[in-house]
């Protein structure tokens, strides 16, 4: 019988028993065909591959992940997808949505579609994040429609905004979750439900939200697992009592892994999901457990039933593993025909521009000045206490803090506190929207940061302790139409050119591992404290995840679902009755 490729001498993995079977594996039209002890006395190959012992896999599969987190094109990811043996990925273009719309989602789409890697959308749901804030764009209902007819969209991407789900009926998110139950039963709604129990979680769930991919903690998980919610596992979930618990327990159907944001020099140097399952591995987990919660598991979710696993019928995406621990691989199929061995070059295809003109044009706003970093308040002199979003390592989770500051002359003196000052411009020339708050913690404690990369309505953030930093840092940004400035002493020290819609760029992923990596240790030697401090400082202005955020509307008190003054309110209303 003829068939396409014979791998012969390998070890197998089986899914459905979670172990490895020494046998042969033979292809035919890009699908598995047999797998068993049969070889060339059954078959006669185009092509035959003498496996050596080493383990065949299937290719991973990752199913929550946003490509600009990594701040390259659909074409530069899926060439780092594939030399790290991920094959299939559900990317959300929400990033790209909040600064274009549903146009942005076409596009990304549309320079995903020759890639090697299948990319699979998981529509917006949540653009803007929020009512409370100013993006570029938004994605309604009709455009939710236009979409799901029109492109290949695998689920409804993360529902961020929790709290109005649970507080507000009328709110835009529900009338979504509705308008989906409604027309689109069978499609899977993602969720984004950080810290949720008891009946504000069951009352996500019963919305249809039925998976969470934030930060877990044991009493967590046992919540969303015990109530039918699938769990999504990224790196920064994997603390030891996590991973012992997924280990412990009969769990592997309800979770898997996945990345969801990965920075480029992280990719460069670590690997994607494949660095995931390894470090699953070194905890503890056996290697067929954290293939299986990379694979088939994820690919139940999506329900793609074909793919995932290696069996028979089903798309020919898999790896040839030489260390099973280290999952060393060797060489990357994808249906069936050989698309990266570690032995041979591997360059990416380069095709830029890949974005209309108008995408790199897309920062429309002045040069500021160092006025721009005052802060004037109606409060009169005195000293007030002052909301100040405290930065912790280890989680891209804030906390609020009250630090006295004193008013003179209707200006907050925010040089004189302890904190640095925090500020975000609206920059899509929509209405000219500013506002302030105060910063400490484990962020910079010198110089300067702006930066339009800025989740997830990407306007311009700054963070610095004086005016002249902070103007030249957001002054380069903006004349570069968007990227990263860090300064010092009225110096750039690094800077990051990101000219596609103010979050991505074209060049090479080596390329811009190297300037991440710059920029990364920039930021730390102005005193950022953190594991991630690009991702921590994008996340400042991310009005669904705690706890004390700033968007261009002001500060927002993320469990309320509520702007907050900067001067809290008790101070003043006790000044103006003592007046």
């Amino acid at each position: 019988m003829h068939v396409d490729l014979l791998i012969q001498n390998v070890q197998i993995y089986n899914s459905y028993f979670k172990k490895f079977i020494q046998g042969n594996a033979a292809i035919l039209d890009g699908k598995f065909l047999y797998i068993g002890k049969r070889g060339t006395e059954s078959f006669e190959p185009a092509e035959q591959l003498d496996g050596k012992g080493r383990y065949l896999i299937p290719g991973l599969i990752d199913i929550h992940l946003h490509i600009e987190s990594t701040m390259v094109t659909p074409e530069t990811f899926s060439y780092g997808l594939i030399r790290n043996g991920v094959t299939t990925i559900v990317p959300e273009p929400h990033e790209m949505a909040n600064v274009f719309g549903i146009d942005g989602v076409k596009e990304m789409i549309k320079a995903s579609r020759d890639c090697v890697a299948d990319m699979f959308y998981a529509l917006p749901s949540s653009v803007p994040a929020t009512s409370m804030e100013t993006s570029g764009g938004s994605i309604e209902i009709e455009d939710l429609d236009e979409l799901l007819r029109t492109e290949r969209i695998i689920c409804l991407g993360e529902i961020m905004n929790f709290v109005d789900v649970i507080t507000n009926p009328d709110c835009k998110t529900n009338h979504i979750l509705t308008h989906i139950r409604g027309q689109y039963p069978h499609l899977i709604i993602e969720g984004h439900v950080p810290k949720l129990l008891d009946l504000d979680l069951h009352r996500m769930i019963y919305s249809g939200v039925d998976s969470d991919h934030t930060h877990q903690t044991i009493e967590g998980m046992e919540a969303r697992i015990a109530a039918g919610m699938f769990i999504e596992i990224q790196e920064k979930s994997m603390t030891p009592e996590v991973m012992a618990y997924l280990i412990e327990q009969d769990v592997s159907e309800h979770f898997c892994f996945v990345t969801d944001d990965v920075m480029a020099d992280s990719f460069e140097l670590r690997g994607h999901l494949n660095h995931i399952v390894r470090k699953a591995i070194e905890m503890g987990m056996a290697p067929e457990h954290a293939i299986y919660a990379s694979t088939l598991s994820p690919a139940k979710r999506m329900r793609m039933y074909d793919r995932g696993v290696i069996a028979p019928g089903k798309i020919a995406d898999f790896q040839l593993i030489s260390n099973l621990e280290q999952l060393a691989i060797d060489q990357v199929f994808k249906q069936g025909r050989k698309v990266y061995d570690k032995a041979e070059g591997y360059t990416a295809k380069t095709s830029a521009p890949a974005f209309p003109a108008h995408y790199y044009k897309s920062v429309s706003m002045p040069l500021l000045t160092e006025a721009d970093f005052t802060v004037s308040t109606e409060a009169a002199d005195g000293r007030y206490p002052c909301r100040a979003m405290m930065v912790k390592d280890g989680s891209t989770f804030t906390e609020e803090q009250h630090v006295d500051v004193e008013v003179q002359q209707g200006k907050l003196n925010w040089q004189q506190s302890s904190h640095g000052l925090i500020a975000t411009f609206e920059r899509y020339g929509k209405n000219g929207n500013r506002a302030y708050g105060l910063i400490g913690g484990d962020t910079i404690k010198r110089g300067a940061v702006a930066t339009t990369y800025s989740h997830d309505n990407h306007n311009l953030l700054v963070v610095g302790h004086n005016p002249e930093d902070m103007r030249i840092a957001a002054n380069e940004v903006i004349a570069k139409q968007g990227g990263f400035s860090v300064v010092e002493n009225g110096k750039v020290i690094a800077s990051l050119h990101l000219p596609v819609g103010g979050i991505l760029t074209e060049a090479p992923l080596e390329q811009l591992a190297k300037e991440v990596e710059q920029l990364r240790k920039a930021m730390e030697s102005l005193g950022y404290r953190h594991y991630n401090p690009i991702m921590s400082i994008s996340t400042h202005s991310l009005p669904v995840s705690p706890a004390l955020k700033i968007t261009d509307f002001g500060l927002i008190d993320v469990n309320k679902g509520e702007v907050v003054p900067l001067i809290v309110e008790e101070a003043l209303i006790a000044t103006h009755r003592s007046m």
